[in-house]
């Protein structure tokens, strides 16, 4: 069965990436035929179809489509099954393939379950009608309300601060405040960030916009860039090793980055600040899962989520991706502890969704590429 899922999820990779190289060239795409198009999706449908036979076949069996990586979620799906018995597969991939793949399978999909992280990925599910309302008190007593869809469509799992990272030998943590204080000429040349085209600071500007309006947004984000040292990098490892090199002084990264870096050197002179204000607090996003619009084993998925929820889970998801816990009866490991109390904004999450678009677009117009 696993091998089977794998092979779909090759073949489905294969088309999706040739959609994707379609849209991104016009030319070859105006010459692909319409026939060549319905045969793809037919492939796809039938794959999905031979699939969805076996899993339901095979009763219990819970189908997962995640985009968070398999070191990651393997060892959680092992425990549940040794718990319950319950076999668990699973297929990854970007999460944005996932969604395109869910609504090419719709009704004869075997997913019966969507992990993703960041709430911009969940909220574009539910956009797309791949996912389906959860009624489960076990949730609502384990997630806090600014963690989950308005209307239950998805919970979060872990919560994931983005941070500023800083050289520790030019930078007192009082010389630090809040993310608007970033865009404060005092920082000009010493600042350093990931690219815009990455989800994370999309979401962090959606809130931005959210806390402070488009028009104060749109001046903060222009101070960030105004105040950058070099272009953007492509991730947030990126941007710490060049806080670590003297190219910048402070940077903006989700905190297990700077945990992982800090696990392997124990004396690297960079330390992480929780940025906070009266109004806002840090910034935080989550990985979370959803139940999928089609699955065949509801009630298998509703299970597998509530014990992620659960206080046995949470340590574990808290212990190897130094992620925070979203269930607050769970502490952070030690590690994460010592970097100080997170004050997190608990504006609901689904707005790092649903101002997306603005956000995007408000990135362009300052020029943060």
């Amino acid at each position: 069965m696993k091998q089977q899922i794998l092979t779909i999820a090759v073949a489905t990779s294969v088309l999706l990436a040739a959609c994707d190289t379609q849209k991104d060239d016009g030319k070859a795409a105006s010459k692909q035929t319409v026939s060549e198009k319905t045969a793809s999706k037919q492939a796809m449908a039938n794959s999905a179809t031979e699939t969805k036979a076996e899993s339901l076949a095979s009763n219990d069996e819970i189908v997962v489509y995640s985009s968070r990586k398999e070191h990651l979620i393997k060892p959680f799906f092992e425990e549940f099954t040794a718990n319950t018995g319950i076999p668990v597969k699973y297929v990854t991939d970007k999460a944005g393939a996932l969604v395109t793949r869910l609504k090419a399978e719709g009704e004869r999909t075997p997913a019966d379950i969507f992990m993703t992280v960041d709430a911009g990925n969940l909220w574009l599910a539910r956009q797309e009608e791949v996912v389906q309302p959860i009624d489960s008190a076990v949730l609502e007593a384990n997630i806090p309300d600014y963690l989950q869809d308005p209307d239950n469509h998805w919970f979060g799992l872990t919560v994931r601060a983005r941070t500023m990272v800083y050289d520790a030998n030019k930078i007192k943590p009082s010389d630090l405040s809040s993310y608007e204080d970033l865009a404060d000429p005092k920082w000009k040349g010493r600042l350093c960030l990931r690219t815009s085209k990455k989800v994370y600071n999309q979401s962090l500007v959606a809130m931005l916009i959210a806390r402070h309006g488009q028009a104060k947004a749109e001046s903060i984000v222009q101070g960030w860039v105004d105040n950058l040292a070099t272009a953007p990098f492509s991730n947030d490892t990126k941007v710490m090793k060049a806080i670590e090199a003297g190219q910048c002084e402070v940077g903006i990264v989700n905190s297990y980055y700077f945990g992982r870096l800090q696990k392997e050197d124990p004396s690297i002179g960079l330390a992480l600040y929780l940025p906070e204000d009266s109004a806002q607090g840090t910034h935080v996003n989550i990985s979370g899962a959803a139940i999928t619009k089609h699955a065949g084993n509801v009630a298998g998925a509703q299970q597998l989520i509530e014990w992620l929820s659960s206080e046995a889970a949470q340590k574990m998801y808290a212990g190897l991706n130094m992620e925070y816990p979203a269930n607050p009866k769970v502490e952070p490991v030690e590690q994460v502890k010592a970097w100080g109390e997170l004050k997190a904004d608990d504006m609901n999450l689904s707005k790092a969704g649903e101002l997306q678009a603005q956000s995007v677009q408000l990135m362009d117009r300052v020029g943060y590429k």
